[in-house]
């Protein structure tokens, strides 16, 4: 019995044209430069991406045909020549031979001959338009100014922002701690005429009543003991523009009556003064406690409860709009990934899973301190369970609450929540999602979601 042996493969030199052919069928392009940073190479693909023909780019120098964001300053094939290191994926733009800003995504390698001598380099890259192009539709479908989501009723605010913005009435915006009450109230500024004008911002809650008085409203050289000169209030220095009242639900009844005034009369005193100042601020007021709960029990005044909720937004809380936990860990991952000069790309499946199961009493502000945290404390690329603070990680293992351990699972529980909302109406569940009827009809017999005895469209039996 003979043994089978594999006979060695007998290696053969590629010919020019056998390298150009191969370059050539790759969808990446491909040019490689001699010591001198002249090109010597240049395949079809970088051609169609740059714009410029292979004629025109061998024997030129690279930076003079690329026009690259890193060409004078942080060359990636210099960098790479110098230190024998590959550079891998490395976001840059580029200008093309029309003038067009493109966006690729390169990386670096040595070209040595058969003596390990370094005789120049090779620089892959790939066009990113599309991706960019993607994510930037992406970011206006779902983004607003700096509010991130994809929630039905936070893009029922966003649509609503530019009408609010273009009125001057007084805002009232509720919602929890940490849901982005100021960025909405930023929004409305900046939306509005008024955005070339000043936007003040007054913690209501930080203060105690005396401060907050001549914070709000100034004072006069002379009004207590340690005025020596005239200090502007906030509503002075915010003139044209807008006043944001955060938790106003925290002022005192004494303080509301001069705040009462300034909503209706327009008019407001210094302390110490005894000439009224006019007001041509708009103001937003913000609070996290619930203000119509206030007003029953004496502690919040209704005349001017009545006064600031002309319009009222209410921000959900984050526990309940989790189809915007996946979004908001790209956008905070992004942002940090910009600001700290890293390459996380994600988080694990197990990450995922206990942050959609997580309630956030922070809301959207406690995700992001806890992606922050995760950045801090790791030098990997994905964040894992161990990144994460640990009272997330306690809770996670401790009390395990209904969540969502799959997509589809979040995704079940996201058509249940706009079934519920329109009362089982399929028709006007399909309208909100954005979705035609038939294919919610498909997801709903593909996720087993049941119906109840009746629905938006029949009455119950008797």
């Amino acid at each position: 019995m003979t043994e089978n042996r594999k006979k060695p493969i007998k290696k053969t030199k590629l010919s020019h044209d056998e390298i150009t052919a191969i370059l050539d069928s790759v969808a990446e392009g491909v040019f490689t430069v001699d010591e001198n940073w002249r090109i010597t190479s240049f395949n079809r693909a970088a051609q169609k991406i740059t714009g410029v023909p292979e004629e025109e780019a061998v024997g030129s120098f690279c930076f003079d045909v690329f026009k690259a964001s890193i060409c004078e300053t942080d060359c990636a094939l210099r960098q790479t020549m110098k230190t024998g290191k590959p550079i891998i994926n490395k976001a840059v733009y580029i200008i093309n031979a029309v003038g067009k800003k493109i966006p690729i995504s390169i990386s670096t390698a040595l070209l040595k001959d058969k003596n390990d001598k370094i005789i120049g380099g090779v620089e892959t890259f790939r066009d990113l338009s599309m991706v960019e192009q993607l994510r930037k539709e992406l970011k206006d479908r779902y983004t607003f100014e700096d509010i991130v989501s994809k929630s039905p009723n936070m893009k029922h605010i966003f649509n609503l922002l530019p009408l609010i913005a273009n009125s001057d009435s007084t805002v009232v915006i509720m919602g929890e701690s940490g849901t982005g009450k100021e960025l909405l109230a930023r929004a409305i500024h900046n939306l509005s005429y008024r955005h070339t004008q000043p936007f003040v911002i007054v913690n209501c809650g930080a203060l105690p009543d005396t401060l907050l008085e001549s914070e709000l409203f100034g004072y006069k050289a002379g009004a207590f003991t340690d005025a020596k000169k005239d200090k502007p209030g906030r509503f002075t220095i915010a003139r044209n523009g807008t006043i944001f009242l955060d938790e106003i639900g925290d002022i005192s009844p004494a303080l509301q009556v001069k705040l009462l005034r300034v909503l209706q009369d327009k008019t407001y005193e210094p302390l110490g003064s005894v000439q009224s100042y006019k007001s041509r601020a708009r103001i937003i007021a913000a609070t996290n406690k619930d203000l119509p709960q206030l007003v029953k029990e004496g502690k919040f005044r209704q005349d001017l409860y009545y006064r600031i909720n002309v319009v009222k937004i209410e921000i959900p809380p984050l526990r309940q709009r989790r189809e915007d936990i996946p979004l908001l860990l790209e956008h905070f991952i992004y942002k940090f990934n910009k600001l700290k000069g890293k390459e996380v790309v994600g988080v694990s499946p197990d990450v995922m899973k206990i942050l959609m199961n997580h309630n956030y009493p922070g809301n959207v502000r406690e995700l992001e301190n806890i992606i922050e945290h995760a950045f801090a404390v790791s030098s990997e690329n994905l964040i894992k369970p161990q990144h994460l603070p640990e009272e997330i990680t306690k809770v996670s293992t401790r009390a395990p609450q209904p969540g969502y351990n799959t997509l589809s699972q979040l995704q079940k529980q996201y058509i249940l929540n706009a079934l519920e909302r329109n009362n089982w109406n399929r028709y006007q569940t399909a309208k909100e999602l954005g979705i035609h009827k038939t294919t919610l009809y498909r997801k709903i017999r593909k996720l087993g979601i049941d119906f109840p005895e009746y629905d938006g469209r029949s009455k119950p039996k008797e």
